[in-house]
């Protein structure tokens, strides 16, 4: 299981379009170079964080811009707009345990809470860093 790479595309995108907000056209092939991917890939990616509120996207070469201040971008706002999770849930549980074994009739009783609390965690960590908390470390 790993997280999707749109996460941390998607915060290389945002990175791009705050660092060089002012200097230069943040197109999705200007961004598509640094991030050393296609241009189709960082359309969707900013199709996706427009429609969560993050970016404004200028038709044609008129590039994208941050919607809100860096400080009220958090590391989760961009890991729920990219849809990171597969449902929703970090860690995919695998069907059909089997009902008469003393551990897979359990199973999901065991670990259930124990993956909901590591997600919450993971969570709580994205909450609390900022784009302008890792825009300044760009610098």
């Amino acid at each position: 299981m790993q997280v999707s790479t749109r996460f941390s595309m998607a915060m290389h995108t945002l990175l791009c379009i705050g660092y060089f907000s002012g200097k230069a056209k943040t197109t999705s092939s200007f961004i598509a170079s640094s991030v050393n991917a296609n241009p189709v890939v960082i359309r969707r990616l900013l199709g996706q964080l427009k429609e969560a509120g993050l970016v404004t996207v200028e038709a044609g070469v008129g590039g994208a811009s941050l919607a809100r201040p860096a400080e009220a971008i958090t590391m989760l706002d961009v890991f729920r707009a990219v849809d990171s999770l597969d449902g929703g849930h970090l860690f995919d549980f695998h069907a059909n345990s089997n009902p008469d074994c003393p551990v897979g009739s359990r199973v999901h009783d065991v670990l259930d809470g124990e993956l909901a609390d590591a997600q919450a965690a993971l969570e709580h960590r994205l909450a609390q860093t900022t784009l302008a908390d890792l825009l300044k470390r760009l610098n």
